[in-house]
Formats: C-alpha cells, structure tokens, sequence
C-alpha cells in the first residue's frame, strides 16, 4: 500500500511540475514579439565580419537586396566598434558585394529598399549601405585615386 501512495505522490508532483512549466512558456510566447531573422538573407566575406549586432532594419535591407537581385549579398565589412562617427561603429551600415550581379542593379535594388538610409558605392564595386540619414555617395572619380596616393606619399 505504501508504494501505491509514493508513485501517486511522484505522479502528482510531476504532472504539477509540468503544468506549471508549461503555463510559464505559454506565458512567454504571448508577451514576445515576433523577431524575424534575416540573417539567412546574407553571408559573410571573413568569420571575422561582425553582424551580430544588426538592427533588423539593416538585416532587412539586405534581404530585401537579395530578394531583388536573386543572389545573397556577402557582407565584406559590418561592426567595426573603432570607426569613429561612422555608421559601422554604431553597428547600422554594411558594405556589401552580391557576386555575379552588377553594382548598378545593386544600387537600384537598395535604393528601393524600405528604410534605407545612406547608400554609398566605392571605385572597388563595394556597396555601402546603412540605415543612418539619408544620403547618397561615390567615393570614386577620376583623380581621386591618385590624388589620393600623392598626399600618403607627401608630395601633394
């Protein structure tokens, strides 16, 4: 008789364990909002590229860049926490390439990406984008690169 009444006491104990763990999740999942994760959307050039911290904004541009142009974007340069007033070192700007699609088409597919803040292109067919204000750049023309190159070597 004693053995019946321990095995319905650990019954018990643990059917109660287990409503109460499973009212807690349930409890959980309605306060939570949903968190999409776009990180699918993008790979990285370097395991050294930091994106760990993009906002879902950012992490939505770039998937909305490979929805348009049917190719992930490799992600060449995100976090870099020593940038100064950069928007890298604020973890909100991405400078992107997406092999096999021209830099015009991915300056078009980020142009008409929700929330997008600057857009940058660079002379080695880089693509910065970033969900700070909105601007617009090249950091490309003609003299600049060499320009550029006589002012480290002093002579300019």
């Amino acid at each position: 008789m004693r053995i019946f009444f321990r095995v319905a006491l650990a019954c018990l104990i643990t059917a109660g364990l287990t409503f109460h763990a499973e009212a807690g999740d349930s409890q959980k999942r309605r306060s939570s909002t949903i968190k999409h994760d776009y990180s699918a959307f993008y790979t990285v050039q370097r395991i050294s590229v930091r994106t760990s911290c993009f906002p879902d904004r950012l992490e939505a541009i770039l998937a909305h860049i490979a929805q348009k142009t049917g190719q992930k974007p490799v992600v060449t340069s995100g976090h870099r926490p020593h940038s100064g007033g950069s928007q890298h070192s604020h973890c909100y700007a991405a400078d992107i390439r997406v092999p096999g699609v021209s830099e015009k088409a991915v300056l078009a597919a980020a142009a008409s990406a929700p929330g997008i803040g600057g857009i940058g292109r660079y002379c080695n067919g880089i693509v910065h984008v970033d969900v700070g204000p909105q601007r617009r750049w090249v950091h490309c023309g003609k003299g600049q690169g060499s320009l550029a190159s006589l002012k480290r070597r002093g002579r300019a």
